[in-house]
C-alpha cells in the first residue's frame, strides 16, 4: 500500500493494515531462517511501510483529540 492509499485510511483501517503487516514481517522473519529469502530488500521495504503507517495514524489520532 503506498503513501496516498494511507493517509485515505481512518485509524480503525489504519489499525488493521498495521496489524497485517507485521504479521507479514513475522512471515519473513520465518521464511528467512528456513532460507526461502532470496530478497532481503523486503524486510527494510515492510519495516518503512509500517513506520510510515504508524506515523499516519499518531497524526490521524492526535488530530482526532485535538478537535474534541
Amino acid at each position: 500500500m503506498d503513501k496516498t492509499e494511507l493517509k485515505k485510511l481512518d485509524t480503525a483501517a489504519l489499525h488493521d493494515e498495521i496489524m497485517m503487516m507485521k504479521k507479514e514481517l513475522f512471515n519473513l522473519k520465518i521464511s528467512m531462517i528456513s532460507g526461502q529469502v532470496k530478497d532481503v530488500s523486503q524486510f527494510r521495504k515492510l519495516r518503512r511501510n509500517i513506520a510510515q503507517a504508524l506515523t499516519y495514524l499518531g497524526k490521524k489520532q492526535h488530530s482526532e483529540n485535538v478537535h474534541v
